[in-house]
């Protein structure tokens, strides 16, 4: 326990004397880190924003007027039931006149005289189609084109597909940039403790002629370097976290996109990237160690 509390004692004795440098080590990890949160935070969006517009409706098929070679209301709910049992149809709604301009009337109740001069009989009737796959509205789109009567087809699917490509390059560009930030932290971690050790190099020979171990001389280093990953991954978790919930409340106007994340998301992700942190300033240490105790191992062994 003794000696625990004196490798400890010598990590925060390093911290101190080398404070500069640790802040800046600190920083590094923490802009590194912070970046990759932040795009692994975007693409959660996206994906909740995708997946929200894949359970709304997907295709709308407005019906012709009997009178402009349409068929009759019985028969548009026999072709809505028949398009409901396609494969590819999750569900398909038919929406009658009546409730088309009901629903009409609600969307422009602001404007009152533009809802009195619109006849409710121009009022198309239509078949609302929800997909098991999004992907397959071409398909749907395509089929109920070909049915003569149908006067027009609308979808959403041109911008759920940009959204979905958006949403995979934000991953595949989130996966690079935490592997490219990450080692990056290594790296700046490895010279911090590298810097530490040129500072103390007459302590650490001094130890190796008395006999100290490599794991003697290496464990208050490592200790630096975790603490320094650790925190620095810490307070970039915490600052996207704040930047999010910020965004989350000025989100709220916006009705046709959230930026709400489950905080689930957070303490999951936030969890793995401290762990990292923590990670990669044991594997900084590590590499800023290694070279110089072969060189103090090949020095003690000539003095020898």
């Amino acid at each position: 326990m003794s000696r625990l509390s004196f490798l400890l004692r010598e990590a925060l004795v390093n911290l101190r004397r080398n404070a500069l440098v640790v802040i800046g080590a600190v920083l590094a990890v923490f802009l590194s880190m912070g970046l990759a949160f932040a795009a692994i935070g975007v693409n959660e969006i996206l994906r909740i924003n995708t997946l929200a517009w894949q359970d709304g409706t997907h295709v709308v098929a407005f019906f012709k007027e009997e009178a402009d070679g349409g068929v009759s209301a019985e028969a548009q709910v026999g072709l809505a039931a028949e398009v409901s049992g396609w494969d590819e149809v999750k569900e398909a709604l038919y929406v009658d006149k009546a409730e088309a301009y009901v629903e009409f009337q609600q969307l422009f109740a602001d404007r009152p005289d533009f809802v009195a001069a619109v006849n409710p009989s121009t009022i198309p009737s239509s078949i609302r189609i929800k997909l098991n796959d999004i992907d397959t509205w071409r398909d749907v789109q395509f089929r109920l084109q070909a049915m003569p009567t149908f006067r027009r087809v609308t979808t959403l699917g041109d911008q759920i597909d940009q959204l979905s490509s958006l949403s995979r390059g934000l991953r595949v560009a989130g996966l690079g940039l935490s592997l490219v930030l990450g080692t990056a932290a290594v790296i700046l971690i490895a010279n911090t403790i590298r810097m530490a050790i040129y500072a103390r190099r007459d302590e650490v020979s001094i130890m190796k002629l008395v006999g100290a171990s490599n794991w003697f001389i290496r464990v208050p280093f490592l200790l630096e370097g975790l603490i320094e990953g650790v925190v620095g991954a810490f307070l970039a978790v915490m600052t996207v976290w704040v930047l999010f919930r910020n965004l989350a409340s000025a989100g709220d106007t916006i009705r046709l996109f959230t930026f709400d994340i489950a905080p689930s998301f957070f303490l999951r992700w936030g969890t793995t990237f401290v762990l990292f942190g923590a990670a990669a300033g044991t594997i900084g240490s590590l590499v800023g160690l290694s070279r110089y105790l072969r060189e103090a191992d090949g020095r003690t062994a000539g003095a020898v």
